[in-house]
C-alpha cells in the first residue's frame, strides 16, 4: 500500500526532531482488515444488550453513540449506567487473537526509531500485551499507558493525554502521536505533537464500522495520513 502522507502544517512536517514515539494500539499497530477489534465491538454490543434488555440493533446504536460521544463505550456505560469497568473489560476482551499475525517488518521499524516508544490506548494492559505477543513486539515499548492509567477517562479527553505526558516527562514539541481516529489527534496537535493518522484502505468497509470511524481528516490537526505504518516509519518525512 502507498503512503498517503497529507500535510497542511509544513512547519511540523518533519519528524527529525522527535525523540518520543506514541502509538495507539487497536487498528493502529495492526490493520483493521484482521477484524480483531470487530470481535471486541460485537462483545460490547452483547454487553449492552444484557445490561439494557434492548434488542441487537437498538443496543448496537446505543453502544456506537456512547463510543462516539464519550470516547469509549466503557466511558458512556460508566457515566450513564454506573457499570463495573473491570467486569466490562474482562468480558469484551474475551476474544481470539489468532487474526493478529507476526509483523517483523513493523517491529523492526519501531525498534529502529531513535528515542523512547510508548503505547497510549483506551484498551487495557492485558489486551495490549496479547496483541504485542502476536506481533512479536513485547520488548518495544517503555510503557503501555492504558485505560486504568487514565482513571477510565479516555482519549480524546484532554485529561488522558495530560496524565500520560506528565507521568513520562514528555515534551510534546519533541513527540509524535499515531492513531486511527482523527478526533484522537486533536489534543496532541494542540499541545505541539506531530500527528499521524493510520487509516484503512479507501475501499475498506465493514458492517460493524460506522463511517465516522473510517474518516480521513484533512484539517490542520492531522499532519500525516498513512495506510501502511511500517512503510511510513521506514521512510520518515
Amino acid at each position: 500500500m502507498n503512503d498517503l502522507s497529507l500535510t497542511t502544517a509544513p512547519t511540523v512536517r518533519s519528524l527529525a526532531h522527535v525523540c518520543d514515539w506514541v502509538f495507539d494500539l487497536d487498528n493502529t499497530l495492526y490493520p483493521r482488515t484482521c477484524n480483531l477489534f470487530a470481535q471486541i465491538d460485537l462483545n460490547m454490543t452483547y454487553y449492552v444488550m444484557e445490561l439494557t434488555a434492548l434488542g441487537f440493533e437498538e443496543a448496537r446504536a446505543l453502544q456506537k453513540s456512547y463510543y462516539r460521544d464519550y470516547g469509549t463505550t466503557l466511558n458512556g456505560l460508566m457515566t450513564r449506567h454506573r457499570i463495573d469497568p473491570d467486569h466490562f473489560l474482562t468480558t469484551v476482551h474475551a476474544i481470539d487473537y489468532a487474526s493478529v499475525v507476526p509483523h517483523p517488518e513493523l517491529v523492526a521499524a519501531i525498534a529502529a526509531l531513535p528515542g523512547r516508544k510508548f503505547i497510549l490506548t483506551n484498551g487495557d494492559l492485558g489486551h495490549a500485551m496479547a496483541v504485542l505477543a502476536r506481533l512479536g513486539g513485547e520488548h518495544l515499548f517503555e510503557h503501555i499507558f492504558d485505560i486504568r492509567d487514565m482513571a477510565f477517562v479516555p482519549k480524546p479527553h484532554r485529561q488522558a493525554y495530560d496524565g500520560f505526558l506528565t507521568r513520562h516527562g514528555i515534551d510534546p514539541m519533541r513527540a509524535v502521536m499515531f492513531d486511527d481516529l482523527e478526533k484522537n489527534l486533536l489534543v496532541p496537535h494542540e499541545v505541539g505533537m506531530v500527528t499521524v493518522q493510520v487509516v484503512a484502505d479507501e475501499d475498506f468497509a465493514h458492517e460493524q464500522v460506522d463511517a465516522w470511524e473510517l474518516g480521513r481528516a484533512s484539517g490542520t490537526h492531522v499532519h500525516h495520513v498513512t495506510e501502511d505504518l511500517a512503510t511510513f516509519l521506514k521512510a520518515l518525512p
